[in-house]
């Protein structure tokens, strides 16, 4: 019987270079330069599928649980654009961590140590967010269940995740963690990988209809991410629940 999404031995991965989260420089670098491009197309479709009026806040009211949060490199700007933000991660260093940088700045963010399948909360989410962690999960099928019934109807869930092609095994292991070294050799593996089409199907048996999928690129050069049309590497997603 399906009864747990956490794999140990990927949050003991993270847990030991818990500390530099918030290091731009450090081994989470290529999550801070990838945060710009996340945020941005979070918030315009936030915006635009809730028809929200621009003000300084304009997530004020939202509610929004960030799934595999990490240190709270997601969690932090979304408060700040107003969302009642509560952060999940099964990696209680992760948490600690997240928790001390949020009181440092002043913000009003709710952390919890656990998984979606043992969070016990009456609460319903207008947001889900589901950013780099399906690939870390055990059992994606029973992961997603388990965020549907965490979110309301109508809401939306995010997923940015990598697919599983020829192409993402040379860029997101060989190239970014063997030669460039942007990553600690072992971040990822590949069997853990999912395509977009299986994401969907997936999804889909929980309640969770495919509103936008867009790849995401990195500009080399520019040292900027931008979304596009190839998923062959980089994808992210959005699903509404219906």
């Amino acid at each position: 019987m399906k009864t747990n999404t956490i794999n140990k031995k990927e949050i003991e991965k993270f847990s030991k270079i818990a500390e530099e989260w918030w290091d731009p420089k450090g081994k989470f670098k290529p999550l801070h330069n990838f945060n710009p491009v996340r945020i941005s197309y979070l918030k315009e479709n936030i915006i635009k599928t809730f028809n929200l009026k621009k003000k300084d806040k304009i997530l004020s009211g939202i509610k929004i649980l960030d799934i595999g949060c990490g240190g709270g490199l997601l969690s932090e700007p979304m408060s700040r654009l107003g969302a009642d933000v509560f952060g999940m991660d099964a990696s209680e260093k992760n948490i600690e961590v997240a928790k001390i940088h949020a009181k440092k700045n002043g913000l009003n963010i709710e952390y919890f140590c656990t998984s979606p399948e043992k969070f016990q909360s009456s609460l319903k989410f207008d947001i889900i967010l589901n950013m780099e962690i399906i690939e870390h999960v055990d059992n994606v099928d029973f992961f997603l269940e388990s965020c549907s019934k965490l979110l309301k109807k109508d809401g939306i869930m995010f997923v940015a995740t990598l697919n599983k092609t020829l192409k993402s095994y040379f860029f997101a292991i060989i190239g970014a963690e063997y030669i460039l070294r942007w990553l600690p050799i072992g971040t990822h593996e590949w069997e853990k990988f999912v395509k977009p089409e299986e994401l969907i199907d997936i999804s889909k048996k929980h309640n969770l209809i495919l509103s936008d999928l867009k790849g995401v690129k990195l500009n080399l050069i520019k040292n900027d991410w931008y979304l596009s049309s190839d998923k062959s590497v980089n994808y992210i997603a959005k699903f509404i629940k219906r």
